[in-house]
């Protein structure tokens, strides 16, 4: 103990004497033997800094980033390019050090900030009023459950399949605390069933829960989908991709009440899943029960433009009874690196980059639909993901071509794969992607049926590149 502080053994005793215990020992005595250890770590000896240095350098080295590999992974995290303007700016001390802005006359910058973002992201989704943030996309959603049910005091949420597996679960976990009872709603060719989804609001429904575009990439009639919602008196939540969202219609005009999602792609990198933000919007029916915190817009003595953090609900703010949140904070460096992203794509960036994405993932969609062992899930439009069905394991394709340093993308089941396309995936990447899988499914496919040996690469690199006769040629443009 001593190693770390600066206590002394004298000091030690005078504490222990001053609380009545004869010895740090006798601090456990509560602790049960069967849960104690009973001997030292197992450490090996100290090493040098340099040592440490090599040795994290080479554990590192056994990770795979998106840099080192051709990545079509997606299904909520995507490989977007990040602008160098988003770190000069949000490394700057005043952005990455500040806590809390409790105290506005010397939290300007910080409360700008949050009040620009809310600005950005309720025009982004065509809702009046957006929070400074939460955590990230799924606590976002399980919120958004929250809400919905100290808004009408129902006890059921009717929630699409196409809804993020992990926003599901995490909904799932939290509703079991609210005795909320959870109704799933199957896809159909792609898309949520609307008469199943109808047949399934009742009266008692809270909440009914959609995503745009949905988890296998399809993009829903959500205008058609809340309309049953919304004649039952149910909130109607949405996760949206904010890209999508560039090209796509609001889902505060297609009767959407709650919109949230995953921050991620905008402006922050991949890092191992996070850290992100999760963005919050909705209609001002809900301002007093949202998540988090809402910075506003004011004018001091003088008449001067000031901001403040206007509400907040949660209960260290307010009193207990009033509380509607347990959200303690707003991600807001991730956040500010989402509006700086926003400001730097413009209005008219951000829709040149869905039309991007979606030119390049209809070519990428067409190219490995015309490959032997290849299916498509749906027939859905798409924007920048779509599903489809290899006649092969998934895990063994999956590993195939990461032997050739591609990532196909994210394995849904035994033979379905979620293709995502960023504008980091170049018409030669598809190219590749297209080869690579081809070749991958018909080994895997002949391994089971028994007519080839087992012949997984063991490793290393195979560059294919340029395209095939035959295969479309879509607009790559930038």
């Amino acid at each position: 103990m001593s190693t770390y502080t600066s206590l002394t053994g004298a000091d030690r005793a005078a504490m222990l004497e001053a609380i009545g215990v004869g010895s740090v020992e006798a601090l456990f005595d509560v602790i049960p033997e069967g849960v104690r250890l009973g001997r030292a770590l197992d450490l090996p000896p100290g090493a040098a800094e340099q040592e440490v240095f090599a040795e994290l350098r080479r554990l590192a080295a056994r990770n795979v980033s998106a840099d080192d590999e051709i990545s079509f992974l997606g299904g909520g995290m995507y490989d977007h390019y990040v602008p160098a303007l988003v770190d000069s700016i949000v490394q700057r001390s005043e952005f990455l050090t500040p806590y809390t802005p409790y105290q506005p006359e010397i939290s300007q910058g910080g409360l700008q900030v949050m009040f620009e973002y809310q600005t950005a992201m309720s025009e982004l989704t065509g809702l009046p009023v957006s929070n400074a943030s939460v955590y990230e996309g799924p606590s976002a959603v399980a919120a958004a459950g929250y809400m919905a049910k100290l808004h009408n005091s129902r006890r059921r949420f009717v929630v699409s399949e196409g809804v993020h597996p992990h926003s599901r679960e995490t909904l799932a976990t939290t509703a079991a605390g609210w005795d909320v009872e959870i109704v799933e709603v199957a896809l159909s060719g792609g898309a949520t069933d609307a008469a199943a989804l109808a047949e399934a609001i009742d009266e008692d429904t809270s909440a009914v829960f959609l995503q745009q575009p949905n988890f296998v990439g399809a993009v829903e009639d959500l205008a058609a989908l809340s309309a049953r919602a919304r004649e039952a008196g149910a909130v109607v939540v949405c996760s949206c991709d904010p890209i999508a969202l560039g090209i796509l219609r609001p889902p505060g005009e297609c009767g959407v009440d709650v919109a949230v999602g995953e921050g991620q792609p905008l402006g922050n990198r991949l890092d191992f899943g996070g850290p992100s933000f999760g963005f919050f919007c909705a209609g001002e029916a809900f301002l007093r029960k949202m998540p988090g915190r809402i910075a506003g817009e004011t004018v001091d003595v003088d008449g001067r433009r000031g901001f403040v953090l206007t509400l907040q609900t949660r209960e260290q703010h307010i009193r207990r009874e009033r509380a509607t949140s347990n959200i303690c904070t707003a991600q807001a460096l991730n956040a500010l690196a989402g509006v700086i992203y926003l400001s730097w794509l413009g209005r008219r960036g951000l829709v040149e980059l869905g039309e991007l994405l979606a030119r390049r993932t209809a070519y990428a969609r067409e190219a490995l639909a015309a490959v032997p062992g290849v299916s498509l899930r749906h027939e859905r439009p798409v924007v920048r993901e779509f599903a489809i069905t290899l006649d092969a394991p998934v895990a063994g394709v999956v590993e195939r071509c990461a032997a050739e340093g591609v990532n196909p993308g994210l394995a849904l089941d035994g033979d379905g794969l979620l293709v995502a396309i960023t504008e980091q995936r170049s018409r030669t990447d598809v190219d590749r992607l297209v080869d690579v899988l081809g070749r991958a499914v018909a080994a895997e496919r002949d391994e089971q049926t028994g007519e080839a040996g087992r012949s997984r690469p063991a490793g290393g690199r195979t560059v294919v590149s340029g395209a095939r006769a035959g295969r479309p040629q879509g607009d790559f443009s930038a």
